[in-house]
């Protein structure tokens, strides 16, 4: 029996998501097999005790859970009981400080900054303690939109046309790059996920107010240039004993007309006419190249884990990475899991795999 800490709740926007996650992992995961041990992160980032029952995290009334401010502080403190053990400690009242739990491994459940970027996955480096998902560089490259797409242009692969944009620097040369661009336009802050501060942009007058949204997410943002094309999803699977990534049939999110695109409050909150098909409905031979192009940005990468890759096929059949997803949505309704399942993965096997990978992976340089 492995003792395995699901964290999440985080610092990011997509706070409220990460805990509708953990709910459906604690309602699926194999606990004939883990033990485990929920530890909240709060929106100023305190790792705190919360509730394990999963009825807790879940949307309620149209408003996402959130990990509360006043639980009890836990502590980490690496174990002395051999490698890959992480000791927890909690903070009752009046300060005394109690033993909690080992843990063998780390599912965390974060999104966005503080969480898939890098930065907590160089805390569980320290601690010496296995973790789901990819490393310390990789995860911070893939957060990045700009970065993701210097490296896969440097594997070769296709990506959308684009220019860079900072808070600091002034709008007039902002606007004079983004000229070269032909409407509409995607801007969308770099470091930010799930669609918040994305807009599209039709016409050069409303670049600044896109511009102002996607900056209230992140000082650094991505304005690119909209493709003609289908977009789909495809799952990544690390593959075992140095095998190729495994990938899932694509799937494709259809919107309504009552959308402009695949937002927010379509994804989690009902907004919309939204449908998921799986498979995307493509060419049938133009699945085989988007599985391809998958696992190659998978291993471009240099990812760990899982991931889920967002592609454009195109009307020629040209296939083109939008995005790269380290830590996707994984709510028992979102589509990562949802492709699996297609593929014969249940919820619960593919939470299973995933902490399997994590241990057998281990610790340390790799």
């Amino acid at each position: 029996m492995h003792t395995i800490a699901l964290v999440f709740g985080g610092r990011s926007s997509e706070h409220g998501i990460s805990c509708v996650t953990a709910g459906g992992i604690l309602r699926q995961i194999d606990r004939s097999r883990f033990d485990v041990v929920p530890i909240g992160v709060t929106s100023d980032g305190r790792f705190v005790e919360v509730t394990g029952d999963p009825e807790h995290w879940q949307i309620t009334n149209g408003l996402a859970p959130h990990v509360p401010d006043s639980g009890d502080e836990i502590i980490l403190q690496q174990s002395r009981l051999g490698q890959g053990k992480v000791e927890l400690r909690v903070v009752r009242d009046g300060g005394r400080i109690e033993h909690l739990a080992h843990i063998d491994a780390v599912f965390p459940l974060l999104h966005g900054p503080y969480g898939e970027d890098g930065t907590i996955q160089g805390l569980f480096e320290l601690w010496d303690v296995p973790y789901v998902g990819s490393g310390v560089l990789a995860s911070a490259a893939s957060m990045d939109k700009d970065f993701t797409k210097r490296i896969l242009e440097g594997a070769g692969l296709n990506v959308a046309r684009g220019v860079v944009a900072r808070a600091s620097e002034p709008r007039a040369a902002v606007r004079e790059r983004a000229s070269s661009l032909t409407y509409p336009l995607f801007v969308k802050p770099a470091r930010a996920g799930s669609s918040f501060g994305v807009t599209k942009v039709d016409a050069p007058e409303q670049l600044d107010a896109a511009l102002d949204e996607a900056f209230r997410f992140d000082p650094k943002v991505l304005i690119e240039q909209g493709v003609e094309g289908r977009e789909v999803e495809c799952g990544v699977l690390q593959g075992e004993n140095g095998q190729a990534p495994r990938t899932s049939l694509p799937g494709e999110v259809v919107i309504g007309e009552d959308l402009a695109f695949y937002d927010y409050e379509s994804k989690y909150f009902g907004k919309g006419t939204v449908t998921i098909d799986i498979p995307a409905a493509i060419p049938e031979q133009y699945v085989a190249a988007v599985r391809e192009v998958a696992a190659r940005a998978f291993e471009a990468l240099e990812l760990e884990g899982l991931a889920r890759v967002d592609v454009f096929v195109t009307g020629a059949g040209e296939v083109i990475v939008n995005e790269v997803n380290t830590m996707p949505g994984f709510t028992q309704i979102s589509m990562f899991p949802v492709l699996w399942e297609n593929m014969g993965i249940s919820y619960a096997d593919l939470i299973s795999r995933l902490i399997d990978n994590a241990l057998e992976r281990g610790v340390g340089l790799r």
